[in-house]
């Protein structure tokens, strides 16, 4: 007996069918693919729920190639959470209290409150457990403390296109100088929150770092320009380098070592070479930083590509032999 494998009349039909109810709510388009990609089935799938949900009563719009929008107006009985949901819920919290700053964290604590509302007292109380047993410590400030609405302020002009005016000490400048941008998107990276934007004193695309932002404003200005989305930006703001192509050979003992820091200098892929691994690496920000790290590495990586790089690490290491060997020579004068 042949089956055909696009029917699903299981339990398991059931719980997506109610979770696309979930997410149509939550959005005001949602593409089908979008969907098909989260629960791991066929756009057919897909679209055989959406005649699903129809069908009960649900009033949902399509238009072809935008997606699907349940008709404004349309209400819904309260959601209720499982178990795991609940749980989501508390890293969510702690992440929030340490990760944002503090205008977006009382937002946060406030939608908390509403979510909680809903929960049975059992998820309630295993909350109030797990909230005790979790603890989240950020290595560093992310948001300088006199703006504690920077983050709210930035989603504010990403999502109405309003330009921002903001007081920024750069890592070059002694003093905080006056800028006027328009904010193009906001990604955390490397213990910090970044702000991609067009500069209208540089006037270039800039990456700022949001705990060096000071004295933020709002305008009412709408953006002169038209942006493309924020990946199109993030290895191509006007103070990088151009992109290079770099190749290191690491020992198999000690590559594991690096799997986490190599993905901060554009690491794309790697591939076994004897008792040695050779990682390509695309690298668009100043070579000089990727040399430092590899130092850090010691005697275990070699720089292969380019030979530019790899002259300029032999010309720092010897720097760092000559600093240490002057210092010998010199403390030793001292004692005696």
């Amino acid at each position: 007996m042949a089956f055909n494998s696009e029917i699903d009349e299981s339990p398991k039909k059931f719980d997506r069918v109610v979770a696309i109810l979930t997410q149509l709510q939550s959005k005001r388009i949602v593409k089908a693919q979008e969907l098909a990609n989260r629960f791991g089935v066929s756009l057919r799938t897909i679209y055989r729920d959406i005649k699903t949900l129809e069908a009960s009563g649900v009033p949902i719009s399509s238009e072809a190639g935008i997606g699907y929008s349940i008709v404004e107006g349309y209400k819904l009985p309260p959601v209720m959470f499982t178990h795991d949901e609940a749980m989501s819920f508390v890293a969510a919290e702690k992440l929030m209290q340490h990760f944002t700053d503090k205008s977006v964290g009382t937002a946060f604590l406030s939608a908390m409150y509403k979510v909680k509302s809903v929960l049975r007292w059992a998820e309630k109380d295993w909350m109030d457990e797990l909230d005790t047993k979790i603890l989240v410590q950020p290595k560093g400030a992310l948001f300088n403390k006199q703006v504690p609405n920077a983050l709210e302020v930035l989603m504010y002009g990403i999502a109405n296109k309003k330009q921002v005016q903001f007081s920024y000490q750069s890592i070059e400048s002694d003093t905080p100088n006056e800028r006027i941008i328009e904010p193009i998107g906001l990604y955390h990276e490397n213990e910090y929150w970044y702000l991609v934007a067009y500069c209208h004193l540089r006037k270039d695309y800039r990456k700022f770092r949001a705990d060096r932002i000071f004295k933020i404003i709002k305008l009412d200005k709408s953006f002169e320009l038209q942006h493309r989305e924020l990946s199109f930006y993030l290895q191509r703001t006007g103070n990088e380098k151009q992109e290079i192509v770099i190749k290191i050979e690491i020992d198999k003992s000690f590559a594991r070592y690096i799997k986490q820091s190599r993905n901060f200098y554009g690491f794309v892929s790697e591939r076994n070479i004897g008792d040695k691994i050779e990682m390509i690496f695309n690298y668009a920000h100043d070579p000089e930083y990727f040399i430092r790290w590899i130092i850090m590495l010691g005697d275990q990586a070699d720089i292969t590509e380019p030979a530019s790089l790899r002259k300029r690490l032999k010309e720092l290491a010897e720097a760092i032999i000559k600093r240490a060997s002057d210092y010998s020579v010199n403390s030793g004068s001292k004692c005696s």
